[in-house]
């Protein structure tokens, strides 16, 4: 499963001035340079829900030429919730109510689908008047065009328009323009690194893709061209290393399966087909239980009976 606010915390506390440069220009203009400080996150818990919140990225600066301070509040949201602004406005009120200076609220809508524009406003209102309406600012990745960004030479927008609106075919395109606008950055191997992973995890290429992904990087300049294939040599080196862990993983549990297979034929005999494929889906760690259980089987009815009740817990874990 991908951490998608661990992803997108690091990439804009990295280059939180940067997001800034590239979105709010604006909020640039009136913030003093060197202020900004990032703040503890807030948890409040939703009663009625039963769920517990806690806001992604609270930074707080100065106004410029200002003792007076604010906050600017950036909220990913990785998939579709019904009625988002009144979350919004939630953590809008528990930040303003603790720092008791202003707030200014942005939400990054990173999900794919749907393409549907978001709302950028919350309001609670009667027949007759308006109690409250609530504004926030929006960015919506699946409705911003990536082309529209290639000659920003920022180091969010070489991360974020993997997560743009991007045709199928377009695909190997946009992974080799964010790795070209990368390799002209210049960053320090850490910060290129926290981009790079941004993108290979947003834009996994099948095979086909790949290979023209790789025609591309061909037309580059030689020195940017040496900067793209170190990248691609680091997730091709990170793939190895994700497949040799799998691998011993794999290679473990064939040798707990084997064993234990030989230990039932001792305690209850041959054992029947449908049974011996419920314990090929068992993990390791139930593999090795099971491998501890059986020393009191008698008989098949044991081994079945254990079986429905790992299956039982699981479920109820689930």
């Amino acid at each position: 499963m991908i951490d998608h606010d661990r992803l997108f915390k690091e990439l804009l506390s990295t280059f939180f001035v940067e997001f800034l440069e590239l979105f709010f220009p604006q909020v640039l203009a009136y913030l003093e340079p060197g202020s900004i400080s990032f703040e503890n996150t807030e948890i409040f818990t939703d009663v009625t829900a039963g769920e517990q919140y806690e806001a992604d990225l609270v930074v707080k600066a100065r106004f410029r030429g200002q003792e007076s301070c604010f906050l600017i509040h950036v909220e990913n949201q990785a998939s579709p919730q019904s009625d988002f602004g009144r979350r919004m406005f939630r953590y809008f009120a528990r930040l303003s109510e603790k720092f008791a200076i202003p707030v200014y609220p942005v939400v990054i809508f990173s999900y794919d689908a749907p393409l549907r524009p978001e709302p950028n406003i919350y309001r609670v209102e009667f027949p007759d008047k308006v109690v409250l309406e609530f504004n926030y600012a929006v960015i919506q990745l699946n409705r911003l065009n990536w082309r529209d960004f290639l000659q920003h030479e920022n180091p969010v927008a070489s991360a974020l328009m993997a997560k743009m609106n991007i045709a199928p075919e377009d695909r190997p395109r946009v992974k080799f323009e964010c790795l070209r606008l990368l390799a002209t950055l210049r960053l320090d191997p850490a910060r290129m690194q926290l981009i790079s992973g941004f993108v290979d995890t947003y834009l996994r290429l099948s095979a086909g893709e790949d290979e023209m992904f790789r025609a591309e990087i061909v037309r580059l300049e030689l020195e940017e061209q040496e900067v793209v294939m170190q990248i691609v040599t680091s997730w091709m080196e990170e793939g190895l290393q994700r497949g040799l862990q799998q691998g011993r993983l794999e290679g473990r549990l064939e040798g707990e399966l084997a064993v234990i297979m030989r230990l039932l034929t001792r305690r209850i005999g041959t054992v029947e087909p449908e049974l011996e494929e419920r314990i090929r889906q068992l993990s390791l760690p139930q593999l090795e239980d099971l491998a501890e259980a059986l020393l009191d089987f008698a008989n098949e009815d044991d081994l079945m009976s254990w079986l429905d009740r790992v299956s039982d817990e699981s479920s109820q874990v689930e």
